[in-house]
């Protein structure tokens, strides 16, 4: 291959327009795509943001709603589809999955992300990466780290300790790159503890290719690199979009006058000819929207987007009956009610926004899931602007002549979009006083939410019958709908993030969005059900619940310890007269732990279908990792020995079968020397005899004088006369 003179190899690493990669002898230009949910390939130029003109292509879910399913192998398949349009449309890399945690809901790119739970997000989008690249098709696994808010999103400064990066906000990251190898991981826009992120070397390079073995390219998102050389160095490969004539000559004069080192741009360069090598030239017809099977693919995106559901409630004539599923019947008269229902909202705003290839309007699906059933609409209320009385009054109207309501709500596309964060959790006024008035009808009230991210549910939930969650659903959204409604298919979602009774309950509430530019990740690594669970605070609805239209029962939990191995199990079985899914839930538990831990974390989960009657025995396999803790005084994860807790059921408060296990591992030893306190010294199973070798009797005779000064460092100690701990002391300790 003809050597790259540095001019060739600068613009490699810079990209050639808004979707391309860079051209230059022996190494073709690629496209890349957004796509998280749904492709949106803009043909030609496109707009001058990227954000308009696509070709048609599937509207899948978003991630919000696929996370809500729970399905690894769903969200493969979702992959595999995503894959295979982008094989269609000439795409070398997907720009997606974002795993970043769901630290507050009122982050407006929420519906990107997967969960407030970093088992849980890992899992699932490792899935989603290894579907897509099954085909031929790289991904970008984003947004590298800590990119958990768009208020000052550019600028803004995470100031997070280490420990909550490695167990909060880094985990899903390291699953997705050490199991489903991504070909490209997307750096974010922010700071993190004041650098950014394109300039992060223990992000880009320590912990990224180091640790955790990356070998593929670092992207830039669109706009985020302030300083090329800085980020190069870092361990930044491509810069999108290319700040042509500035950043390529940057890269460029650093090496003529030797403040950046070719070897680092030619690292750069091998990344991106082996990215191009591994997209591979576009196929014939690759390039003209066509070569998949739309219906296949709508298919699959309502099937998706069922399983997603959440039932949040469902309550009913008595306790063994709940209002839904509806059954159809001449004599069944539904009053739809929502602008949302003849108006979907199905997918959000910004940069993951897709030209669907057909929608299911939920009205429509709703009358031909009920072809017997008499099904009026009313709009109730409009999209945007305040409350309209005629409106609501028609509502009510046709609401009071039927057998059930079925209040299709959510929030507009105003209210939640990438760029800006919200400012509540509620439904738009307009909304919750129409509500109050279909329950005062006293007709059944069925609630079927539209939105992205979480909405509260109190206190209006309290006065309807049943509540589903819809999330976005993406183009078959409408039709998933009326499959749960009239129990063509079970409700198969469960939450992947909790919903909170009040906004200001939620743990990062004090310290969301930040201030002066910075934003204090005070809760540490208390966040979500995490930081719920800690405080024992109540919730509206628990991490992890879902209910279904059968019922399930639990028994049978089994622990095997080995070492630092668990094996765990437990039998659950359908006990109702539907076939139904399940999500069977591991927690663990370490109330024995040298450091704040939460109640109980996510570190296993299986989503099994069963026939009435039928059992199951799911079993989960645990490691020291899922035991540990992030222990900076070490440097590493920490298992410490003692009990533990272990716990499975259908939610982070359901938690239907627990056992105490005691785990036999070898305590890490602290280094001690002259800054460790007296306590750490004498708790220590060699510093301790040493010390009260070395020091004689005196002090360290004194139970009650060691209350005292017990957290004084050594060295402090050598200074007080009387204490037996003296210069020569600590020679002899070698502190």
């Amino acid at each position: 291959m003809q050597p790259l003179t540095v001019e060739q190899k600068a613009a490699l690493c810079i990209g050639a327009d808004f979707w391309h990669t860079s051209a230059v002898p022996g190494v073709p230009s690629i496209l890349v795509s957004d796509g998280p949910h749904g492709l949106r390939v803009q043909p030609g130029a496109g707009d001058h943001v990227g954000l308009g003109g696509s070709l048609p292509a599937t509207c899948f879910p978003t991630a919000a709603a696929l996370a809500s399913t729970w399905d690894p192998a769903l969200l493969r398949e979702v992959g595999e589809a995503l894959g295979t349009e982008a094989r269609a449309q000439g795409v070398g890399v997907v720009l997606g999955p974002g795993v970043n945690i769901k630290r507050s809901p009122l982050c407006g790119r929420n519906f990107e992300y997967f969960s407030e739970d970093p088992h849980l997000t890992g899992v699932l989008a490792a899935a989603l990466v290894e579907g897509v690249q099954s085909r031929g098709v790289g991904t970008s696994l984003k947004h590298f780290a800590a990119n958990n808010q768009e208020t000052d999103r550019l600028r803004v400064s995470a100031e997070v300790d280490e420990r909550t990066l490695r167990e909060i906000y880094l985990p899903a990251f390291e699953h997705v790159v050490t199991t489903a190898r991504p070909w490209t991981v997307m750096c974010a826009y922010n700071r993190v503890n004041g650098t950014y992120a394109s300039e992060h070397a223990w992000l880009l390079t320590t912990v990224l290719r180091d640790e955790w073995g990356f070998d593929g390219v670092v992207v830039s998102d669109w706009g985020a690199v302030a300083d090329r050389v800085a980020a190069l160095a870092a361990g930044l490969d491509l810069e999108m979009p290319p700040n042509t004539g500035v950043s390529d000559r940057a890269i460029v004069d650093a090496v003529a006058d030797g403040s950046l080192d070719e070897a680092v741009l030619d690292r750069a360069v091998d990344r991106m000819r082996r990215l191009v090598e591994r997209a591979g030239p576009a196929q014939p017809g690759e390039s003209g929207g066509g070569g998949f099977d739309h219906d296949a693919h709508h298919a699959l995106a309502r099937r998706a987007a069922a399983d997603a559901i959440v039932l949040l409630r469902n309550e009913g004539p008595d306790e063994h009956t709940g209002t839904l599923p509806l059954r159809d019947s001449p004599a069944l008269t539904v009053a739809v009610v929502g602008e949302l229902a003849r108006t979907p909202r199905y997918q959000g705003a910004g940069s993951s926004q897709v030209n669907p290839t057909r929608v299911d309007v939920p009205l429509d699906e709703i009358r031909a899931g009920l072809p017997s059933s008499t099904v009026g609409f009313a709009p109730g209320y409009a999209l945007d602007g305040p409350a309209d009385r005629g409106l609501a009054d028609e509502a009510v109207a046709l609401a009071s002549g039927a057998d059930v309501v079925v209040a299709v709500l959510g929030l507009p596309p105003a209210e939640e979009s990438e760029g800006f964060d919200r400012t509540h959790i509620d439904l738009p006024v307009a909304q919750t006083s129409l509500l109050a008035r279909l329950s005062a009808t006293g007709v059944p009230v069925v609630v079927a939410l539209a939105h992205g991210a979480v909405v509260r549910t109190d206190p209006w939930e309290q006065r309807v019958a049943a509540v589903v969650s819809c999330w976005l659903g993406g183009q078959a959204g409408g039709g998933a709908l009326a499959d749960v409604l009239t129990g063509a298919t079970d409700p198969g979602g469960r939450l992947a993030e909790t919903v909170p009774l009040r906004l200001a309950d939620t743990p990062s509430h004090l310290n969301f969005p930040g201030e002066e530019g910075r934003v204090r990740y005070g809760e540490g690594v208390f966040v979500g059900y995490r930081g719920f669970d800690a405080l024992d605070r109540p919730v509206a609805h628990p991490f992890g619940h879902g209910l279904s239209y059968t019922t399930f029962g639990y028994s049978g939990l089994t622990v095997d310890v080995d070492g630092t191995d668990l094996t765990v199990g437990a039998t659950v079985t359908n006990t109702g007269e539907r076939a139904g899914r399940e999500v069977v839930q591991l927690y663990v538990g370490d109330p024995e732990a040298s450091v704040a831990r939460p109640p109980a974390e996510l570190r296993g989960f299986a989503k099994i279908a069963l026939e009435p009657g039928e059992s199951r025995t799911v079993t989960f396999a645990l490691r020291a990792r899922d035991l540990s803790f992030w222990s900076v005084a070490h440097g590493g994860w920490v298992v410490e020995p003692g009990e533990f807790e272990i716990a499975v059921g259908a939610s982070s408060r359901d938690l239907r079968l627990c056992r105490t296990v005691t785990v036999d591992a070898e305590r890490p030893r602290p280094v001690l020397t002259a800054d460790s306190t007296l306590q750490e010294w004498l708790a220590d199973p060699e510093g301790g005899p040493a010390l009260r070798e070395a020091a004689g009797p005196g002090i360290l005779d004194d139970a009650e004088l060691q209350k005292v000064i017990g957290n004084f460092p050594l060295g402090r100690l050598a200074a007080f006369p009387g204490t037996g701990i003296t210069r020569e002391t600590l020679r002899s300790l070698g502190a």
